[in-house]
C-alpha cells in the first residue's frame, strides 16, 4: 500500500463521519449563503474541530469564495480542502540537523508513547541514522522492557538503568554514550505523566536542564504523544503540556481507530502546535511524517 493510500485508509472513519456529512449537506444547497456556512460550522464542531477553529475555517472559506467568485456549493469541497491545508501547514518538519540531536518524547500513559518511539527509531535507522534510545521512563519496569524489545527489533542502541532510577541520570548517560558512539539521534522515553502531577513535571524540567547543559547547541524536539480517540481532551492535554514543557510538536496516534481526526485542526489552529507524525495503523511503518497537503487530500478523497 502506498503512502497516500495508507493515510487515506487511516482517515477512513473520520472521512466517513465528518466529511461525509459535509458532502451530504453541500448537496442539499443550491447556492452559497449564510445558511450553508452555519450548517458547515456546526458539522465541523461536531467533528471535533472545535468551536474557534470551525469559525476560523468558515471565515477563511468566505474569503476564498469571494476571491474566486465561486457560486456553486459543489465547489466548496475543493476550497475547504485548500483552507484545511493552509491551516495545517507550517512547522511540521523535524529539526534534527546537529549531531547528536535529541527527541524527548512525553505524554500520559496509554497513548502509545513507547511504541511510537520504537517506530520512530526504526524509521530513522532505515534512513541511515545511528539512533540511541534512552529508557528514562524508570517508573515502570514494563516500559524499560518494552523499549528494549523495540531497540532489538530496530537494531538501535539503548541506554537503561534499573526501575526506580533517576530518569535524568539515564538521559545523562545516554548523552555520554551518544557522544562516544557518534550517534546521530537520541530518542528519550519519559514516564507517562499527567499534566497535573507537579513532581513529574519538575522531573521533566530536570531532564531538559541536563540536555541543555550537556548538549547546549543540539537541536531538540519535544514531542507530545496524543491518542486521537480522546478528541477534544487532547486539546486540553496540549494546553497543559505546552505551558509546562515548551513542546515543539505532536505525534497523533490511533488515527485509524477514530472518527475524531478533526482534532488535528484544533491543535494546530487554536494552539499553534504543529503535528509532526501521525499513526495510522499497527505496523512498524504505520507512523508517518505529517504532510498537510497529503492529509487534506486523503481526508476529502472519496474515490475508492
Amino acid at each position: 500500500m502506498g503512502l497516500f493510500n495508507k493515510i487515506k485508509e487511516g482517515l477512513k472513519k473520520t472521512r466517513n463521519a465528518v466529511v461525509g456529512q459535509i458532502d451530504s449537506m453541500l448537496k442539499s444547497f443550491t447556492k452559497i449563503d449564510e445558511d450553508l456556512f452555519e450548517e458547515l460550522e456546526e458539522l465541523l464542531v461536531m467533528g471535533d474541530v472545535g468551536v474557534t477553529t470551525a469559525q476560523d475555517i468558515c471565515d477563511k472559506l468566505r474569503v476564498k469564495v469571494k476571491e474566486t467568485g465561486t457560486t456553486n456549493p459543489d465547489e466548496i469541497h475543493t476550497l475547504l480542502e485548500q483552507v484545511v491545508t493552509d491551516i495545517l501547514t507550517g512547522g511540521q518538519e523535524m529539526n534534527l540537523s546537529t549531531k547528536p540531536s535529541v527527541i524527548l518524547v512525553i505524554g500520559v500513559n496509554g497513548v502509545g508513547k513507547t511504541t511510537t518511539i520504537g517506530k520512530m527509531a526504526n524509521r530513522y535507522k532505515n534512513e541511515g541514522k545511528k539512533v540511541l534510545l534512552a529508557a528514562a521512563d524508570t517508573f515502570r519496569a514494563a516500559a524499560i522492557d518494552q523499549l528494549q524489545i523495540w531497540a532489538d527489533r530496530s537494531g538501535c542502541d539503548i541506554v537503561k538503568q534499573n526501575e526506580g532510577s533517576d530518569p535524568a541520570a539515564v538521559v545523562y548517560d545516554a548523552i555520554s554514550a551518544a557522544k562516544a558512539r557518534n550517534s546521530d539521534i537520541i530518542i528519550a522515553d519519559t514516564a507517562g505523566r499527567l499534566h497535573n502531577k507537579k513532581h513529574l513535571m519538575d522531573e521533566l524540567a530536570k531532564i531538559n536542564r541536563i540536555i541543555d547543559r550537556e548538549l547546549p547547541d543540539a537541536d531538540k524536539e519535544v514531542l507530545l504523544v496524543l491518542d486521537a480517540t480522546t478528541g477534544q481532551n487532547a486539546v486540553s492535554q496540549v494546553e497543559h503540556f505546552k505551558a509546562a514543557t515548551g513542546i515543539t510538536g505532536i505525534v497523533l496516534t490511533k488515527l485509524d481507530g477514530t472518527a475524531k481526526g478533526g482534532i488535528v485542526l484544533a491543535i494546530k489552529n487554536a494552539l499553534d502546535v504543529p503535528v509532526k507524525f501521525i499513526g495510522v495503523g499497527e505496523q512498524i511503518d504505520d507512523l508517518q511524517p505529517f504532510e498537510p497537503e497529503e492529509f487534506s487530500k486523503a481526508l476529502f478523497d472519496f474515490n475508492e
